[in-house]
């Protein structure tokens, strides 16, 4: 009952600072750490309050990595794995050493090997608050992504390279050995990530029912990480894998119900998840404190906080110092992709004066030379048109916080380590002091920075291009010749106009829609009054199903089954509203 009560409050809790956050404009991880850290200093929380990290480590990262990893497109990490790879992995073992270096020469009693143990704790970001803020403030997509992927990539970097600082510091490791392992750690579990992704991809397309399919959703992160993490590699990674690789797959094996079932399902759990997190990190700073004034081993609460001020300033440093190279080999990219733009559209050009080979055999390989073409041109014009200039390194700059993962990562140092308290604490200071700091202070960066997204008007015309392409595509079918029903029935002519009309609406509204924002018409268009009153006739249909319920002159089941065709409708129309 008492564990009950305190799901409850805690639920209760995530709800209303994430309301009361969005009203202040504050991003909702910032807020909840403010929130649990007032929560630990109230005299009804016992002292030694703290979650055990194998808790967050391996029930909650799992989750939470692969709801974010089925929600990345696979074809904006493609794009951005140089600058991800760079800030995931190289800053990761750069910044592990370096502050490893400097606590071993501040603490006298501390050995190398675990000042490197904590330099990795605290090297992996957490983009939970920064994405949050990038979002809502419209930033560049590639700015997000580059953000997000970074994220899911160096946590399992810095787990592997905790672990093998932590081995360092019971027996002698030679660096060889360390990357060896570190090598063999990436490979397994990219392999048994995929090999996850594609089986369970392919189970779940064979259930045909959403309910099943998103129940078993619910275990693929945990099918990839055990066995990664049993064989020695890295399970966060391994999630990660197999999480982009069913985001990827989705939308070709799965049924719309069953996508729309899973994104909702997984959008609650990595709410839950995702601000829980925070708000127990902020709830055990009392206990993180008193294990400290327990064993002071010669470094008190001050000398603490002033560790971890002095690392979250070298934090900021170092990784603004990985940021320069990176703005810079973005630019030289952009400059080698205006070059080689010419080339690859003169070979297009050349391969559509042609025609097509005669034999099935070259045809194939024509195709896949043409697809080639047009991705790579696509890959070209948007490095070309979302660059990362000073301004967008700024901000990734200063996007660096520490979250949980930092927290629960220093509680897994070996007790007998030396200072082994005041590490888990200069770890809090880090992670909290980057998100109160930078986390709250990023959108005001982002405004003085002046650094937009994409423009509004532009992905609206977009989307009407694209609509207008499938529905091309959807009219063709149509014109078939051997369209037809079973059992050579014929087919109605009005019904196949209507089918006609129902395609073009879509588009039709969205270019309505763009020439409405390029104040083109002045007036609502037919669409728009066609949504207004749809809306209006919902409300009056609502209003006659409830008033037959009250009556209770229809069983029980049809009106079930009505309430849920006009649930899906008006989700439908809500729908629309909000794309428009």
């Amino acid at each position: 009952m008492e564990y009950a009560l305190i799901g409850v409050i805690g639920i209760v809790v995530l709800v209303g600072v994430s309301v009361f956050s969005k009203q202040l404009g504050i991003a909702t991880p910032v807020v909840l750490v403010v929130v649990g850290v007032a929560i630990s200093f109230l005299p009804i929380l016992p002292t030694s309050f703290e979650v055990p990290p194998w808790v967050i480590l391996t029930i909650v990262l799992p989750p939470l990595l692969y709801s974010a990893a089925i929600q990345v497109p696979l074809m904006d990490f493609r794009r951005n794995i140089g600058p991800i790879s760079v800030l995931s992995v190289v800053l990761v073992v750069v910044t592990a050493f370096v502050i490893g270096f400097i606590l071993y020469a501040i603490l006298p009693d501390l050995d190398l090997a675990a000042g490197i143990a904590l330099g990795a704790v605290v090297s992996p970001t957490d983009a939970v608050a920064a994405t949050a803020i990038a979002k809502r403030l419209g930033l560049p997509t590639r700015l997000v992504t580059v953000l997000e992927g970074e994220s899911l990539v160096n946590d399992a970097s810095a787990l592997v390279l905790l672990k093998s600082a932590v081995a360092a510091t019971a027996a002698t490791v030679h660096v060889a050995a360390v990357a060896g392992q570190f090598a063999l750690s990436v490979v397994i579990a990219i392999a048994i990530g995929l090999v996850v992704g594609i089986v369970t991809v392919f189970l779940r397309s064979r259930l045909n029912d959403p309910v099943l399919e998103t129940a078993m959703s619910f275990a693929v992160p945990f099918i990839a990480y055990i066995p990664a993490e049993s064989l020695e590699a890295s399970g966060v990674l391994a999630v990660v894998v197999a999480g982009l690789y069913t985001g990827h797959n989705s939308a070709r094996r799965f049924s719309a119900q069953a996508r729309i079932a899973e994104r909702l399902n997984w959008r609650t759990v990595q709410f839950l998840l995702e601000n829980g997190v925070f708000l127990v990190m902020g709830v055990q700073l009392k206990s993180i404190i008193s294990g400290v004034e327990t064993h002071p081993a010669g470094l008190d609460v001050w000398g603490c906080l002033a560790l971890g001020l002095l690392i979250c300033v070298l934090l900021l440093v170092i990784r603004g110092l990985f940021i320069v190279p990176i703005v810079l080999g973005l630019r030289a990219s952009q400059r080698r992709a205006e070059q080689i733009g010419d080339r690859v559209s003169d070979g297009l050009d050349k391969m559509n004066d042609r025609p097509e080979p005669s034999t099935e055999r070259d045809r194939r390989r024509w195709s896949r030379l043409r697809r080639y073409l047009e991705r790579r041109s696509a890959d070209i014009t948007e490095m070309q048109d979302a660059s990362i200039g000073w301004r967008g390194g700024a901000v990734l700059t200063w996007a660096g916080m520490r979250g949980v993962v930092t927290l629960a990562a220093a509680q897994t140092l070996p007790r007998e380590t030396p200072y082994s308290f005041q590490l888990i604490l200069i770890a809090f200071v880090v992670a909290l002091v980057t998100l109160l700091v930078q986390g709250g202070t990023l959108p005001l960066v982002i405004r003085l920075l002046k650094v937009t997204g994409s423009d509004a008007a532009a992905d609206r015309r977009e989307l009407a291009g694209l609509l207008e392409e499938m529905s091309e595509a959807g009219l063709g079918a149509l014109e078939n010749p051997d369209v037809g029903l079973p059992e050579g029935e014929v087919l109605d002519e009005d019904v196949v106009e209507r089918v006609r009309q129902d395609t073009l609406l879509r588009v039709e509204a969205e270019w309505e829609r763009v020439e409405r924002e390029e104040g083109e018409k002045e007036k609502a268009g037919p669409h728009e009054q066609y949504r207004a009153l749809r809306s209006l006739v919902l409300d009056a249909e609502r209003d006659a199903l409830l008033e037959a319920r009250s009556r209770g002159n229809y069983p029980s089941r049809i009106l079930t089954k009505a309430q849920t065709m006009l649930d899906f409708d008006e989700s439908r129309m809500a729908q629309r509203e909000n794309d428009a």
